[in-house]
């Protein structure tokens, strides 16, 4: 290919709006150009990454049983109230009337889509199990969207769904799965960190997430270098660490004038912040919930919302909390009414917290919330941080944040009772299929790779998914290095080597910049000079130094490349 014929671009300075790498440098090189805020159009460069990446996922899930359908992006908000997501979902779910007035959404994901394709053909055991996948394009009304195509409004996903006529068989797929993952990811260059995950919209009871860890990741990670165990910050689990060892001290109300943070009514009362309780506030539909956890800890919002059952939580006004009997600032359960109280698992075994007194100025030493505070729920609803204790080894946890690559969960039977995809098994018995799901974003794994794997001037693209394996570069316009050029592109075409000839007339130190933002793995430059010796330059991209090969070696190291 030359690169007079491409449709391509590159820009010298980085874009006002780009902080992360795979932003920056997938817009100068000319991958991707926004078209609205979290929307971008591909642009041939980066159309041949992406179908790199598409062609090595199709291959593992073909690998594990896949059978590739395509499912529309446009469906109806009735197929979605069956599985009951139209109403859980709040507004990343884009909907809208077509001109006949019906309701109808932008999928955002596919579960409906794909239970309703299932229950037309399933009738009987001997179907199942089997597996379907796509790729295809999603809709999410992300209210930030960030990072170029780490986190889009428009994105496109390979999603695979499985059937099965039992939990156990479910879980022998879930396995292949697991591994395909693996394979896929390591095949583009990452090593995968695989954590428990929260469900979420999704629903059923196990997920994992395949994350990168990267300093600019937009999740969070708990790890225990010492035993391995690994979740999302959201849902990890850890060890908690009471506080107080009696429950002989009456409550003590305490003058505590100005101080209404954690950290300060600490300090002034010369205490340790894991040895208070700390109030949030939220409203669930017009009812007040107050969460407490202890001091040094957050809450898990997600968690708690898990545990309460409910789409969102909004943080509470101050006139339902006072209304409740509570002070904002002073706050605490205790003869508080109207009211859910939910508890984390550490501050209700704790047998002296300080606590809020609902009187401005005031707070209760010696608080025991088994016998101080009224009706209240025990949940584990406090979030993990870096040095909390891990509760399989009880050593520290460590934090680390990351990017999502892909999810796999067991959804079970949550899409196929809803909506009737059901079979009939060897008894004559009715059942619903149990139902797994696979996804991987594969915009997002084309910036990941980026965000893992780039220099302060571009991608280190790895031969699997580069968008060309080698750049030729004419350093001038000899009629020598032309002929060379031509030989050594005809020679390498042959043999399957995807080819980018820069035949522009442009200055040498342009075309070799251009080349970085490219990320081809190896370049090879042919000047007047290098000619006189039968040689031309060699480089990696992955590596700072250069040499000066004979021509007649170049077709041999190339090859090489592609067997190592």
């Amino acid at each position: 290919m030359k690169l007079s014929s491409f449709f391509y671009t590159t820009l010298r300075e980085t874009p006002s709006d780009a902080q992360l790498p795979s932003h920056i440098f997938l817009m100068r090189g000319g991958y991707i150009k926004p078209l609205s805020t979290g929307i971008y159009s591909i642009l041939p460069l980066g159309l041949r990454v992406i179908r790199k990446i598409q062609n090595i996922i199709r291959e593992e899930m073909n690998a594990v049983g896949g059978l590739e359908t395509d499912l529309p992006v446009v469906q109806t908000a009735e197929l979605w109230s069956e599985a009951g997501r139209y109403q859980a979902i709040g507004d990343e779910l884009l909907r809208f009337k077509d001109r006949n007035a019906h309701s109808m959404v932008l999928a955002m994901t596919h579960e409906e889509a794909i239970t309703d394709m299932a229950r037309y053909m399933l009738s009987s055991y001997k179907q199942l199990p089997f597996m379907l996948y796509q790729f295809k394009t999603k809709y999410r009304d992300e209210a930030r969207a960030r990072g170029g195509l780490i986190r889009a409004r428009e994105f496109e996903m390979k999603d695979a769904y499985s059937f099965h006529a039992t939990s156990e068989d479910l879980d022998e797929h879930y396995e292949l799965e697991y591994k395909a993952y693996q394979k896929i990811f390591r095949r583009v260059g990452i090593e995968p960190i695989i954590v428990q995950s929260d469900t979420g919209i999704m629903g059923g009871k196990i997920a994992h997430e395949f994350m990168l860890a990267t300093p600019n990741g937009e999740d969070y990670l708990i790890i225990c270098e010492h035993c391995g165990y690994q979740a999302n910050r959201e849902i990890a689990e850890f060890k908690r660490q009471s506080a107080g060892a009696s429950t002989q001290a009456c409550l003590e109300k305490t003058a505590t004038p100005n101080k209404k943070t954690i950290e300060d009514v600490c300090a002034f009362l010369n205490a340790n912040t894991e040895n208070s309780g700390k109030c949030v506030f939220y409203d669930v539909n017009g009812k007040l919930i107050v969460a407490l956890v202890q001091g040094n800890l957050d809450i898990s919002e997600t968690k708690l919302r898990n545990h309460l059952k409910c789409k969102a939580l909004i943080p509470a006004a101050e006139e339902l909390i006072k209304a409740s009997g509570m002070i904002p600032g002073y706050a605490s359960p205790i003869n508080a009414k109207n009211c859910k109280i939910v508890i984390d698992t550490g501050a209700a075994e704790s047998t002296d917290l300080i606590v809020g007194a609902n009187e401005e100025g005031y707070h209760f030493k010696h608080c025991v919330p088994k016998r101080d505070f009224a009706d209240f729920e025990t949940a584990d609803i406090a979030e993990a941080a870096e040095n909390c204790l891990c509760t399989k080894c009880e050593k520290p946890l460590t934090e680390t944040r990351g990017i999502e690559l892909g999810n796999i969960f067991k959804l079970g039977t949550k899409f196929s009772e809803n909506m009737g995809c059901v079979f009939t098994d060897a008894n004559g018995e009715v059942k619903p299929a149990v139902m797994g799901c696979y996804g991987i974003g594969v915009g997002r794994l084309m910036a990941s790779v980026v965000e893992t794997s780039h220099d302060d001037f571009g991608p280190i693209w790895p031969l699997s998914i580069a968008p060309f394996h080698v750049l030729i570069v004419q350093i001038t316009k000899d009629e020598a290095v032309l002929q060379v050029s031509e030989q050594l592109e005809k020679e390498l075409s042959e043999q399957g080597i995807e080819v980018l000839v820069d035949d522009r007339d442009e200055r040498p130190g342009v075309k070799f910049k251009d080349g970085d933002l490219w990320g081809v793995p190896i370049r090879i430059a042919i000047g007047k000079k290098g000619l006189v010796d039968g040689k031309v330059e060699w480089k990696l991209r992955s590596q700072k130094e250069m040499e000066m090969v004979p021509i007649a070696e170049v077709a041999g190291r190339v090859k090489n490349k592609f067997l190592h």
